[in-house]
Formats: C-alpha cells, structure tokens, sequence
C-alpha cells in the first residue's frame, strides 16, 4: 500500500447553438467560439456579446492544476477521441479556444492514502439571461444565474439529496400502475422500462434522433396523439395540456400541420400539413384522456386554430371539425382521401414530382384530381 497520485481529465465538446449549421457552415463556426475560464469553471460564450442572451458551463467542484478549451489542442492534430494527446501525455495544454472547436476539459491531480476516497463532481450547465441584465460590467458576462446553479450542487451531500428527489419522482410515476404476474421479468418490463420508454415518448414524441436530424423536425401532430394513450394515467395534467397544445396548430378547415416543434408550439412550416390522417388523431388522444380522468371540462376548454390570437372555439368544435375534416375529403369510392400520406408517410401516394433531389416529406401534392384513397384512415374514423 502507498501514496497514489491520479491525473483526471474531464472532456466535453460545445455546441454551437445552431444544430443544422454547426454541420454545415464550417467558414463561420471556425470563426466563432468563445470561451472563459474562472476558477475552476469553463464557460462557453460563443455569440453572448454579439447576439445571444445564453451561455453554458463545464464546473468541478475542486481546485484544478490546468484545462483545455481547444479540441485541436487537447485531442492533437489528426488524432482520435479514443488517444487524446493531452491524455497520453499526462498533460494540459491550457489552450484557449478563439474560433475553431471549442470543448471543456479539466485537469486534477487527486493524491489519495490508502483506503481514501474521495468525490469529484463535474456539473453541466445552461443559463438565459434577460436582454437587459446580460452584462455585470462593461463586456463581462453576468454569471449570477451560474453561480447559483453551481452551489446547488457543489458538495456530494447536495447531489445525493438531488438524486434522491429524482427518485422519488420516478418512484411515485411509477406505482401509479403495477402489475405483480409472479413472472419477474414481465413484471420488471410493465412495471418499470415500458412505463418509462412511454415518459420518454411525452419529452421527446417519436421524433427522429436530434442526433441525427438536428432540430428541423419538431414533434409529430398523429404521434404525439398516440403517445398519450401510454402516459396518460402518469402526468394526466401535462397530458391535459399536450392536447390543447396540439389542437392549437389546427387549421380551420380541420388539417393541421404535421408536426410542430414544442418549444415555441408553432407548427412546423417547413413540412406543412396535408396528412389527412392527422385530425382523426386528435379525437383519439383526447377520448383517450376523457376516458382515464374522466375530465369532461376539456371539452370546453378554447383553443386558437394555428395558434392565432382571436380564433379561439372550443375544444370540442376543434373535435367536430376534425370529423368533418373526413367527410369533407373523400374520394371516388367514397373513402378518405389519403392526402399527403396516411398513417404510414412513406407511401404518399399524391406526392409529384420531377425533381429528383426534392424530399417526399416537404414537396407540395398533386392538387386538383387527386384519386388516391386510404382504407387506413376510413377504419380510424369508424373506430
């Protein structure tokens, strides 16, 4: 047994606000990053002084012996994640990022006796600041709402009293519903992942990877409908409000946009509406929450059409409109017109045209003389 001394690298990369052209625009990006070190916290400031009232944080919660905030630095000149030089080397090379790739690294040399342990903890961090009080001097950024967040969490009792709040909030998400079957793995499935996979799906719809796609696709209108159905017995009044936020992008005339994206709970222009399967949607996340709360008063509840102040009917007009959305669209045989596509986008069966880089998803229909029918959707309005 002897004196050990550890050298702790931490690492994280910064966005740069922007998930489309951080993958794109590389003359700009290389030319923006900004970042402060102060104490043993590294800030990332890129566009606060230009046009930004946000900013992040990398923080530990001890006194650190170097950092890097350059990636080409810290990692090396056409090296990999996997053998970053300063790593390798045991050394910081307390970069400072101006433009390029800026990241967070600490570096701490814990000395430990034998038998000792001891806590580090790494917080990440975001602050918005109001437009008027971004500044504490002249060109400094105001680091109050950080400063607050960090003490929060900067001793190991902080963070375990934090994680067992956590808990207990699953916890009582959780024995909401339980199912005790004698079969431990089934009852492990219902009871604990397949509740909250359906948590998941209220945060984040089903929309596809934000890894993948960046932010342009927004949360589906049909999905988000569906996925209430699964938690609705957990959060019944965020799901409350869900449904008045998706009966707010609703047109007048019943459609709606496809999707819609939650923090501004705009609907998504990008990709329109069109998909006439969408309004039948409403109804069954709406019926699906009337059933389990047995909250009428929804009904009542006025909601705009495409979030335009004045336009405000009931939500039930919304329902009815929806309906009629169906009746008003059919085809020769008397069936719903597909639209754009029904449940299943990928047949969009009215979508022309003769551009062979134009996306399925965003080009406009074949207008006047649309035929094509949807079975799919005449057995959603029966049902």
């Amino acid at each position: 047994e002897e004196v050990k001394t550890l050298k702790v690298f931490s690492f994280a990369e910064w966005c740069l606000w922007n998930a489309a052209t951080d993958m794109e625009n590389f003359q700009r990006n290389f030319s923006t990053g900004e970042v402060e070190v102060e104490g043993s916290t590294i800030y990332h400031k890129t566009e606060y002084r230009e046009r930004r009232n946000h900013y992040a944080f990398y923080t530990v919660n001890t006194e650190i012996q170097g950092y890097d905030t350059d990636r080409e630095s810290f990692i090396g000149l056409y090296n990999e994640f996997a053998e970053p030089e300063a790593v390798m080397e045991g050394k910081p090379r307390n970069s400072f990022a101006h433009g390029w790739s800026p990241i967070a690294s600490h570096y701490i040399e814990v000395t430990l006796q034998p038998g000792e342990s001891r806590d580090l903890i790494f917080l990440l961090g975001y602050v918005e600041n109001e437009q008027d009080k971004k500044f504490s001097a002249k060109k400094v950024i105001n680091k109050e709402k950080a400063h607050q967040l960090i003490a929060q969490f900067d001793t190991t009792e902080k963070v375990d009293a934090a994680f067992a709040e956590l808990n207990q909030y699953w916890d009582n998400l959780l024995n909401i519903f339980t199912v005790k079957s004698g079969n431990d793995k089934l009852d492990r499935m219902v009871n604990i992942w397949n509740q909250y996979q359906c948590m998941i799906t209220f945060c984040m719809s089903r929309s596809a990877s934000f890894f993948e796609s960046g932010i342009g696709r927004g949360m589906g209108f049909r999905d988000s409908n569906q996925d209430l159905v699964g938690f609705v017995h957990q959060i019944p009044t965020r799901a409350r409000q869900r449904i008045i936020d998706i009966a707010s992008t609703q047109f007048p005339d019943g459609g709606c946009y496809h999707q819609y994206q939650p923090l501004t709970k705009r609907g998504n222009n990008d990709i329109g509406g069109g998909f006439n399967d969408d309004p039948c949607w409403l109804i069954f996340g709406t019926v699906a929450y009337i059933k389990e709360t047995g909250d009428f008063s929804i009904l009542a509840e006025q909601v705009p059409f495409d979030n335009q102040p004045g336009t405000e009917v009931s939500l039930f007009e919304h329902l009815k409109i929806s309906m009629n959305h169906v009746i008003n669209n059919l085809g020769p045989h008397k069936l719903p017109l597909i639209g754009r596509a029904d449940w299943n986008d990928c047949l969009n069966l009215n979508c022309f045209s003769w551009d062979p880089n134009e996306s399925f998803q965003t080009t406009e229909n074949k207008g006047e003389g649309s035929k094509a029918e949807s079975l799919m959707i005449a057995g959603l309005f029966v049902v």
